[in-house]
């Protein structure tokens, strides 16, 4: 997939798709619809298969001291649309200035004249252009218009008729419950980033860690969780199991929260590497201990739980 960032300059090859358009934020199963779609139009037409999207996300913008909640930062996402066999990613910036576009303009001059867009694809519920003007009855005369096909991906729901949404992944995150957003999402969530220098208490008591920093992630429930620790080697990515705590760290007065993974069975060095933590289960929520005997006891047996987790 290559990853355009200008739509003013895009190489032939990447003019003329199927373009599915949305923020995308997880890419859960819902987006996966919308974006699937545009695929099923490019192979029919035999054009490309391309996806638009903005960052950073419009509510960074709009409301910048909300608290993080980002479930898939831009590399993140440009990955997860990656994996599904889309071949241009186009990123637009966004910014106030940004904001302000017509609804009509965005469609004449990115649309149209920048991408010359053979099919438009969206989902129910996305709106655009300044004050949120755009939608798909706009797309749909513009298109009749203009020349492009259009086409709306109605709600996808689950098998309890509940919509996909990233607004139910975070719900999910924030009460503990990494199951019900890996159903949503389609695959578990994730925490990636490059491992800190922390402050190596783990070593001293068996059980070192490789810490992360949340930055801009979406923060879920504090607390001891099951993970599946992914590393890249080799030009790939090996996953190993382990535990993590995610939270301040009380026993020792932290500050931030940040994600300190045990990998099991594991004594290579991983200072400076990338490193992607998987969530799989909640084992129990964040607690002070009153000493490091306590915390290495605790530690033993919330191994043993995620141990018995991960085998399931």
């Amino acid at each position: 997939m290559r990853i355009h960032r200008d739509f003013r300059a895009l190489p032939a090859e990447a003019r003329g798709a199927a373009v599915a358009v949305g923020n995308f934020d997880g890419v859960h199963l819902g987006h996966r619809a919308v974006i699937g779609e545009a695929g099923n139009a490019a192979q029919v037409a035999g054009i490309p298969w391309a996806v638009l999207t903005f960052e950073p996300h419009p509510r960074r913008v709009f409301r910048p001291d909300t608290p993080p909640f980002r479930l898939t930062p831009f590399r993140v996402k440009a990955r997860e649309i990656a994996a599904l066999g889309v071949d241009h990613l186009i990123v637009l910036r966004f910014n106030l200035a940004f904001s302000r576009i017509e609804a009509q303009a965005f469609v004449r001059d990115i649309l149209v004249a920048g991408l010359g867009a053979r099919h438009v694809v969206c989902g129910y519920d996305f709106v655009f252009g300044h004050d949120r003007e755009g939608d798909g009855e706009l797309l749909l005369r513009m298109g009749r218009r203009d020349g492009f096909a259009f086409t709306c991906v109605q709600q996808v729901r689950d098998e309890n008729g509940e919509v996909y949404s990233a607004t139910r992944v975070r719900e999910c995150l924030r009460k503990g419950d990494p199951r019900g957003a890996a159903r949503i999402l389609g695959r578990p969530f994730e925490i990636e980033g490059r491992v800190a220098v922390g402050d190596r208490r783990g070593r001293t008591i068996g059980y070192p860690t490789a810490n992360l920093a949340l930055g801009r992630y979406v923060q879920p429930e504090r607390g001891v969780y099951a993970v599946r620790v992914g590393l890249e080697a080799d030009g790939g990515i090996v996953w190993r199991e382990g535990v993590a705590n995610l939270g301040q760290r009380p026993t020792f007065a932290g500050t931030g929260t940040l994600l300190e993974a045990h990998v099991f069975d594991f004594d290579g060095d991983l200072y400076g590497r990338r490193m992607r933590v998987a969530l799989t289960d909640f084992i129990r929520p964040e607690k002070r201990f009153d000493g490091l005997d306590a915390l290495k006891a605790q530690i033993a047996e919330d191994s043993a739980a995620a141990r018995r987790l991960l085998a399931v």
